[in-house]
């Protein structure tokens, strides 16, 4: 039976309204070695609690938090999250890129079969003893612009299980057209592009490079809407509302995904930033300016992301 998988158990897909595609409730890059940024998103409970109430209250329904092993997954966390606040939360399977696998994971002595074979187990038994299933295969990424020798053993992976579970890929593409080779090893393994999604897009404004990506059938998200780390994302966002129009105006609606990756603590309301609602509250207020319609943008915001999570 059709369903999408949360971290509370299966849902009928008709229970997904407004939903960020592309998200973190607690998420620590600054542990791996020569790395002094200080990079996290707080797991200060009360205070994301709060975050998604705004986010509930300004009409989402759900989102899917990518945080994967080696930078913080939890799934006892993220049910605790989803009951204390009344969303429908969607956790993923995998292993981010090179600089953030564990350890324990072993990425550069195991087969592809055995890497999917684990992300299987997950999908089908749930997270070690906890019995909380992912619900989507991803953020898979790369750290450069292109993929390493380890990297291309985990896509690979990624690919072999969406083919045996039906759950969707979602990708961290960034600075780059790497996605698109991302695509290409999705595609070696026999995986539906029509349930791949790049991520990342507005990192990489330029319109032969989505164009390239949705006429291969997969889907492109845009989402570091909001962000304000570096001069392009404080200043690039009028380009962005243009490549959305221009994609919408060569009738690609069904392959457009919207969203925040909310991923540091200066992104949250308490500390100054938007919290999970930029989105709903800023950017969708700008793309009616820009010409867009309420039926396109329920297309991006609900019907594009609950198509990708149900689970067939």
């Amino acid at each position: 039976m059709a369903h999408v998988q949360t971290v509370r158990g299966a849902i009928d897909p008709g229970d997904l309204g407004f939903t960020l595609p592309h998200e973190h409730t607690q998420i620590a890059l600054w542990h791996i070695p020569d790395r002094w940024d200080y990079w996290q998103l707080t797991r200060d409970e009360p205070v994301i609690l709060e975050e998604l109430a705004a986010y509930r209250d300004s009409g989402g329904t759900a989102l899917v938090d990518l945080t994967l092993p080696g930078v913080g997954r939890d799934p006892a966390w993220l049910a605790r999250l989803s009951e204390s606040s009344g969303l429908h939360i969607v956790m993923g399977c995998g292993w981010y890129r090179t600089a953030y696998y564990p350890a324990e994971a072993v990425i550069d002595r195991r087969s592809v079969d055995s890497l999917a074979d684990e992300l299987v187990a997950e999908a089908t038994e749930g997270v070690g003893a906890t019995t909380i299933r992912p619900g989507i295969i991803g953020e898979i990424g790369t750290d450069k612009p292109w993929l390493t020798a380890q990297e291309e053993r985990v896509h690979r992976a990624a690919a072999r299980a969406a083919r045996r579970t039906g759950l969707a890929i979602t990708t961290h593409a960034v600075l780059s057209a790497v996605g698109l080779d991302q695509l290409r090893i999705f595609e070696e393994e026999g995986a539906d592009l029509g349930r791949v999604v790049i991520g990342h897009a507005d990192s990489h404004p330029v319109l032969e490079h989505h164009l390239a990506i949705v006429q291969r059938g997969a889907s492109v998200e845009f989402d570091f809407l909001g962000m304000s780390f570096s001069a392009v994302e404080r200043h690039g966002e009028g380009r962005v509302i243009e490549l959305l129009c221009e994609l919408l105006a060569r009738g690609h609606v069904e392959q457009l995904l919207l969203s925040q990756d909310v991923c540091h603590d200066s992104q949250l309301t308490r500390y100054g930033g938007s919290g999970y609602t930029y989105l709903a509250r800023t950017f969708l207020p700008r793309l009616r300016e820009a010409g867009v319609s309420d039926e396109e943008i329920e297309t991006m915001t609900v019907s594009n992301p609950r198509r990708l999570l149900t689970i067939a």
